[in-house]
């Protein structure tokens, strides 16, 4: 008889053999691991366009649309699995730049017209047509802005809305204000078009497991797909009544949400599944070892964002003994995941030491942790109640979001202020008195127009999104969204709208050597300086000079203090810009896996950088900032650079620790990150890696097809990682501890 753990090695291989298909059919993706399996040679999508430029908007666009693509994906059963569902393919894949389509999509549709009107020079993911922009693109080249416009879903669904209703409960909520709001037509024809192409969704997988029962001869898994049957038939149109329901309902929409718009926030896992749990284990009908596997099997389906552990509005811990279950059994499934970990005052010391052994033990970059106080507090500052606060949870990347209430864009508006010095820069090059305090007014001037076209990007997108790509999964989860007939970028209760800062370390590293080698010592001339920029370094010594000043998370240096006075610069700037009442933006540093992209856009720098080289990542600092790795220098440096509003500028760190996944290992590794938050630290990505192994793995990354790494917020398989990427992992390992 087949145990959880035989069932649980076949899956993890099953996955393995998945990733590297997916690389031949994609190429190397330098993106979260999706739960994705591959395309078959069968599967094929004929969009419907509804605009003269070759793509797709509104209700009727993406309502269509969607069904095609979801109606297009075949079953996924795997008899060992006590989950079924897999998504394949994405609907914004169907629209667009064609950059962004993967090789499998070009190679398929390359002799069709799809290709020829994807590739049209109207084809665009935003409907600039109706809503163009064109007076706001010199400056958000100039700047190199992420501008958010047509951004993909960045916001967090309330599961329990789901858990409530079910899929049939969408289908009577949609009826019911339907005839309340008979001038939303529109918007309740799309909705209801979306939840039934779900609901065949689970229909065909219904009839794949009825087709496989009487072909399975084991019987430990032909009573699993039974009960795989019943469950499905269950969560059908009604609303999970246990954990497995519950885990397979999650399953689903999970799929058809990010068939939609790619979105991959989950919930606060142990806190919603706690009930169904509990009500199982009193009806004696599961047990401990089988919600493990469960739960195993949920994250294997997808690696949504989920946060386990946190604090109630009135301080009370939430850690149960599902959270623990939780981290057991993301442990004996040992793939990527992307488990956050809510650490406060009153947290369960013990569950925090689990969470510490198990990043240790498996060095697979899970989990993350992220610090309550410095949220909360921060998020507070924006109006936000304690209640609302300590609801905001851990669902992203690098980011927080009220789950069914707030609409925050968070991780996809940027400002690259690397570009922003590069501009400044060649502003002051001509005048006669030049200095660093000279340089930084030009700076600032230039970050103010910077924050200004981006509000304006962020208002023109929210709105008028509704009209291009609105929300229509994540609408049946959010709070007044089926209520008023609206999408959720018009009647969300909050707009705390995050912008991030991307190259701090370059900006203060350059910053500092100025003022250190130019100002203070007198080793170079400004004319020297500005000479070696103009021509990327060809001067070798200059470079090194500049190079070899004191650094950004070297403690108490002149760059370390120019890293403060930028985030005090970018918090009132963008703070301090003005939006439509309800709107209001708030600052963060992170740079997500675009560190390449927005370097190229950059001239040589002041620190020494040549011209075109990445920027830093995020607030962490540039490589080989220490000769000594100092992780606990980078923590204070970071710490130092908190924006204060209640979103993160996450510590990034890899490191060989030296020490045993032991109660030795467990302390230095817990007081690490109890220290980072004590400063104020906001989120914590720890890689924990041999430093050999990792050389080893990016020479030749197919002889590691299970090293899992945390890029940045996501975690992927390092081997289907691109080489400039792989380079940069490599390049953040510190030694020691």
């Amino acid at each position: 008889m087949l145990s959880y753990a035989d069932r649980l090695r076949a899956m993890r291989k099953t996955k393995i053999v998945h990733t590297f298909e997916k690389k031949k059919q994609n190429g190397h993706t330098d993106l979260d691991d999706f739960g994705t399996v591959p395309v078959t040679p069968e599967y094929d999508v004929d969009p419907w366009y509804n605009s003269s430029n070759g793509s797709f908007y509104g209700y009727d666009g993406m309502s269509e649309n969607f069904c095609r693509v979801i109606d297009a994906h075949e079953p996924y059963v795997d008899p060992m699995e006590m989950l079924c569902g897999r998504w394949r393919d994405m609907l914004i894949n169907y629209r667009g730049d064609i950059h962004f389509m993967p090789d499998w999509l070009k190679e398929k549709k390359k002799n069709t017209e799809f290709l020829a009107s994807i590739t049209d020079q109207w084809a665009k993911s935003w409907d600039e047509q109706r809503f163009p922009y064109d007076e706001l693109k010199p400056l958000q080249e100039k700047y190199n802005i992420q501008t958010g416009i047509d951004s993909d879903a960045h916001f967090a669904c309330d599961y329990r809305i789901g858990f409530e209703l079910g899929f049939g409960g969408f289908l009577d909520k949609i009826e019911k204000y339907r005839k309340i709001n008979p001038d939303k037509s529109a918007f309740y024809d799309a909705e209801e078009k979306v939840v039934r192409a779900i609901i065949r969704f689970v229909d065909r997988h219904i009839d794949e497991i009825k087709r496989m029962i009487p072909e399975e001869n084991r019987p430990e898994i032909k009573e699993n797909l039974e009960e795989m049957l019943k469950t499905c038939e269950a969560v059908r149109l009604g609303a999970p009544k246990t954990l497995r329901e519950a885990c397979q309902w999650t399953a689903f929409f999970n799929c058809a949400s990010r068939i939609y718009t790619r979105d991959g926030a989950g919930f606060q896992l142990d806190t919603l599944l706690l009930p169904f749990y509990e009500n199982d284990v009193k009806n004696g009908i599961l047990d401990d070892e089988t919600a493990k596997f469960l739960i195993a099997n949920l994250l294997l389906i997808d690696p949504h964002y989920y946060q386990i552990s946190g604090i109630d509005e009135n301080d009370r811990d939430m850690t149960s003994h599902l959270s623990y279950l939780i981290l057991d059994a993301a442990d004996s499934l040992n793939i990527a995941c992307n488990l956050t970990v809510r650490v406060h005052e009153n947290c369960d010391r013990k569950f925090l030491r689990r969470a510490v052994y198990y990043l240790l033990k498996n060095k697979n970059g899970w989990p993350r942790f992220c610090n309550d106080k410095a949220l909360a507090e921060g998020y507070m500052r924006t109006g936000a109640d304690k209640k609302t606060a300590r609801e905001r949870i851990a669902v992203g990347c690098n980011w927080m979001a009220v789950p069914g209430k707030e609409f925050p864009m968070n991780d996809v508006v940027k400002i690259n202020i690397a570009k922003v010095l590069d501009e400044s820069l060649k502003d002051m090059k001509n005048e006669e008195n030049k200095s660093t305090e000279r340089l930084f007014e030009i700076y600032n001037a230039h970050l103010k127009k910077a924050v200004e076209v981006t509000a304006a990007g962020i208002n023109l997108h929210l709105d008028h999104q509704w009209e291009v790509t609105p929300e229509l999964v994540m609408n049946l989860m959010m709070h007044n969204t089926l209520e008023r007939g609206e999408d959720i970028s018009r009647c969300a209760e909050l707009y705390t709208v995050g912008i991030d800062g991307a190259g701090l370390a370059v900006v203060a590293d350059s910053f500092g050597a100025l003022k250190a080698r130019v100002e203070n010592e007198g080793v170079l001339t400004w004319d020297q300086v500005y000479d070696a920029l103009e021509n990327n370094f060809d001067n070798e010594r200059v470079r090194l000079i500049l190079n070899s000043a004191p650094k950004y998370c070297q403690g108490g240096t002149v760059s370390d203090e120019w890293a403060k006075k930028l985030t005090e610069s970018w918090v009132s700037t963008v703070r301090g810009q003005k939006m439509p009442e309800g709107r209001q933006l708030v600052p963060g540093w992170f740079s997500w896996a675009r560190t390449i992209e927005y370097g190229s856009k950059v001239g040589a720098t002041p620190n020494g950088r040549r011209a075109g080289e990445p920027i830093s990542h995020g607030a962490n600092p540039n490589p080989r900032f220490r000769v000594d790795g100092a992780p606990t220098a980078q923590s204070c440096g970071i710490a130092s650079v908190q924006c204060g509003y209640g979103n993160t500028a996450p510590l990034q760190i890899e490191f060989d620790p030296c020490v045993a996944a032991d109660e030795n290992g467990i302390d230095i590794i817990e007081r690490f990150i109890i220290a980072h938050f004590e400063q104020g630290g906001t989120l914590i990505n720890i890689n924990v890696l041999d430093g050999d192994t990792l050389a080893r793995a990016h020479e030749n990354p197919e002889l590691y097809p299970d090293l899992v790494v945390r890029v940045t917020g996501f975690t992927a398989y390092f081997a289907t990682l691109s080489p400039q990427f792989r380079q940069l992992v490599v390049e953040r390992f510190l030694h020691g501890v």
